[in-house]
């Protein structure tokens, strides 16, 4: 599904316009996306749970040259399903 299509679906489901189902959409990845930069985690019972992890620094090779690269500790988003929808996609567990 991409983003228009869920959009769509959003306006459907709950009757309302394509363009306050977009709105609502994008307030919610704006809202993920600041609570991430922040450091913060966002629980969603029995959906999961978006965090960020650390990658240390590290040595890194060119591999054309080979010559030593330094590549500088980043975080990176990290979603971890939840319970309920582990559930709902592996029934037979």
């Amino acid at each position: 599904m991409v983003r228009s299509q869920l959009v769509n679906r959003i306006a459907e489901d709950h009757n309302i316009s394509s363009e306050q189902a977009l709105k609502a959409l994008y307030a919610l990845f704006n809202t993920i996306i600041e609570s991430l930069e922040k450091g913060d985690r966002i629980e969603l019972r029995g959906f999961g749970v978006f965090c960020t992890h650390q990658r240390d620094a590290k040595v890194g090779r060119n591999p054309r040259t080979g010559e030593a690269v330094n590549i500088p500790p980043k975080a990176y988003p990290f979603f971890k399903i939840g319970r309920g929808l582990n559930e709902k996609l592996n029934p037979e567990l």
